[in-house]
C-alpha cells in the first residue's frame, strides 16, 4: 500500500490512492501530474531553465556615522562577514539574506533576522542576530565599507570572514569559516574553528589558531604565534619571536629575524634564513634549514635533514633519515656541533680552510665505513667494543689547526666529509631560497584563488 499524499494534477488533486486499485485512467493523470511537476521545477517559460530549489532574498541597508581612529565591532549570530575601507566620514552595510522558498516558514527565517548599530565610545557597534533555528536554513552575507584608518572586532557563529587592508589592529574570530585578511597596522589576532587563515603583511604581533586549516601569512613585524590542528603553516618572514605548532602539516618559513620554535606531527619543516635561535621538530618529515646563522637544534623521528650553510653551533638528530650539511668559513659563532642519525648516512661538506676538529664515529662498521676526502689529513682506526656487537670505526683530528669540535655519530649508516666548493655552495644557496619564495607565492595565490571562488554568489 503506497502511503497517502496529495498530488496536483490538472488543477485537482488525487489522495489515499493504492497502487493495487488505481484504474488505467488515473495511472495515466498521476503520471501526467508528475512529469508536469518535474518540468516546471526545471524550467521557467520566462527565464528558461532554473534550479530546482528557488531561494527567497531579502537585503538589510544601513549607515552611521563616525570617525578615523575608531574600531568596528561586528557581530553575527551566523554569516559571512565582508570589510572593504573608504575615504569617509560614515560606516554603511548592507546585509543579504537567503533562504530556500521550499520551506514552509521562509518567509518567517527572512523577518526574524534583525541588525542594529550604534555608535560607542570607541567607535560603532553593529549587532546581527537571529533564532537559532535558522543555522543550516538562512544563508547570510553583511558587507561593510569602513574608513580605512579604523580598527576591526569581527565574529561570526559560523561563516568566512573577508577583510580589505586595514590601518589599525585587527581581531577576528568564527566559529567554523575561512578567514582573509589584507595588511594589518597594527596587531592582528584571527581564530577560526575549522577552516584556513590568509592575512597578508602584519605590523605588529600575530596570533593565529585553526582547528583544521592552513595558516598563510606575509611580513609580520612583531612576534608570531601560530597553531593549527591539521594544516600547513606558511610564512613569508617573521621578525620577533616565533611559535609554530600543527598536528598534521607542514611548516615553511622563508626568514626568521629572532627565536623561532616549529613543531610538527607528520610533516616538514622548511626555514630559509634564521638570524636567531631556531628548534624544529617533527615525528615524520625531514628539516631543511638553508642558512644557519644562530643556535640550532633540529629533530626529527623519521625523515632527513638537510643544512646548507652552517656557520653556528647546530644540534640535528633523525631517527631513520639522513644528514646533509655544508659549513662555511669563517665560522659566525664558534662551537661544539653535533650531528647524530640512527640508520641514515651522513654527509659533511667542508671549506678547505675551515679550523675545526673532527670527531666522526660508526658503530656498525662492519657494513659501514668513515670515507674522507683525501684534502683532509685524519687518523683512522677501529675498535670492537661497539654496543651494536661489531666493531666501531672512527675519525678524528684536527683540521687547519684545530678548532671546535663536530661530533658525527651514526649507528647504521655512513659518514663522508667532503672538500667543499664555495661558489657551488654560493650557487645552492641562492637556488634554495629563490624556490621557497616562489613556493610560497604560489600557495598564496592557490589559497586566495579558493577562497575567492568560495565567497563567490
Amino acid at each position: 500500500m503506497l502511503a497517502s499524499r496529495p498530488l496536483r494534477a490538472v488543477g485537482k488533486y488525487f489522495s489515499e490512492f493504492s497502487g493495487l486499485t488505481l484504474t488505467c485512467k488515473i495511472t495515466f493523470l498521476a503520471l501526467f501530474a508528475l512529469s508536469t511537476l518535474a518540468s516546471s521545477a526545471l524550467a521557467d517559460p520566462q527565464n528558461g531553465p532554473r534550479t530546482p530549489s528557488t531561494r527567497l532574498k531579502s537585503d538589510l541597508r544601513g549607515s552611521i556615522t563616525t570617525r578615523d581612529g575608531l574600531r568596528l565591532h561586528l557581530a553575527l549570530d551566523l554569516g559571512n562577514i565582508v570589510v572593504h575601507t573608504q575615504n569617509s566620514g560614515k560606516i554603511d552595510y548592507t546585509v543579504h539574506l537567503e533562504t530556500d522558498a521550499s520551506q514552509k516558514d521562509a518567509k518567517e527565517l527572512l523577518k526574524n533576522f534583525s541588525v542594529s548599530a550604534r555608535e560607542t565610545g570607541d567607535g560603532v557597534y553593529l549587532r546581527g542576530q537571529t533564532s537559532r533555528l535558522s543555522s543550516g536554513r538562512l544563508w547570510v552575507t553583511v558587507t561593510v565599507n569602513v574608513p580605512k584608518n579604523y580598527s576591526l572586532d569581527l565574529s561570526t557563529g559560523g561563516g568566512n570572514i573577508d577583510s580589505d587592508d586595514i590601518d589599525g589592529p585587527e581581531r577576528v574570530l568564527t566559529s567554523g569559516g575561512n578567514i582573509m585578511a589584507g595588511n594589518v597596522d597594527g596587531e592582528a589576532r584571527l581564530v577560526t574553528g575549522g577552516g584556513h587563515i590568509t592575512v597578508n603583511n602584519v605590523n605588529g604581533g600575530l596570533f593565529a589558531n585553526t582547528g583544521g586549516g592552513h595558516i598563510t601569512t606575509g611580513a609580520v613585524s612583531g612576534g608570531a604565534t601560530l597553531h593549527t590542528s591539521g594544516g600547513h603553516i606558511r610564512m613569508a618572514s617573521v621578525e620577533g619571536v616565533a611559535k609554530l605548532q600543527t598536528a598534521g602539516g607542514n611548516v615553511t618559513v622563508e626568514h626568521s629575524g629572532s627565536a623561532l620554535n616549529a613543531e610538527t606531527t607528520g610533516g616538514q619543516i622548511e626555514v630559509g634564513e634564521s638570524t636567531g635561535l631556531v628548534r624544529a621538530k617533527t615525528g615524520g618529515g625531514g628539516i631543511r634549514v638553508v642558512r644557519v646563522s644562530g643556535p640550532t637544534d633540529l629533530q626529527t623521528v623519521g625523515g632527513s635533514i638537510y643544512l646548507t650553510q652552517v656557520d653556528s653551533p647546530v644540534k640535528a638528530s633523525t631517527g631513520a633519515g639522513a644528514i646533509t650539511a655544508w659549513f662555511v668559513a669563517p665560522v659566525k659563532s664558534p662551537s661544539q656541533c653535533e650531528l647524530q642519525s640512527n640508520d641514515g648516512d651522513i654527509v659533511v661538506y667542508l671549506p678547505r680552510q675551515l679550523p675545526v676538529t673532527i670527531d666522526a664515529q660508526v658503530q656498525s662498521g662492519d657494513e659501514h665505513r668513515v670515507i674522507v676526502d683525501p684534502a683532509f689529513q685524519l687518523k683512522m682506526s677501529e675498535d670492537g667494543s661497539s654496543d651494536s656487537g661489531g666493531h666501531m670505526v672512527r675519525a678524528e683530528g684536527p683540521l687547519n689547526g684545530g678548532g671546535e669540535v663536530l661530533h658525527l655519530r651514526t649507528v647504521a649508516g655512513n659518514i663522508r666529509l667532503v672538500a667543499s666548493d664555495a661558489n657551488k655552495q654560493v650557487q645552492l644557496y641562492k637556488q634554495q631560497m629563490e624556490q621557497m619564495q616562489e613556493k610560497i607565492r604560489l600557495q598564496l595565490q592557490q589559497l586566495e584563488r579558493a577562497q575567492a571562488h568560495e565567497n563567490a554568489p
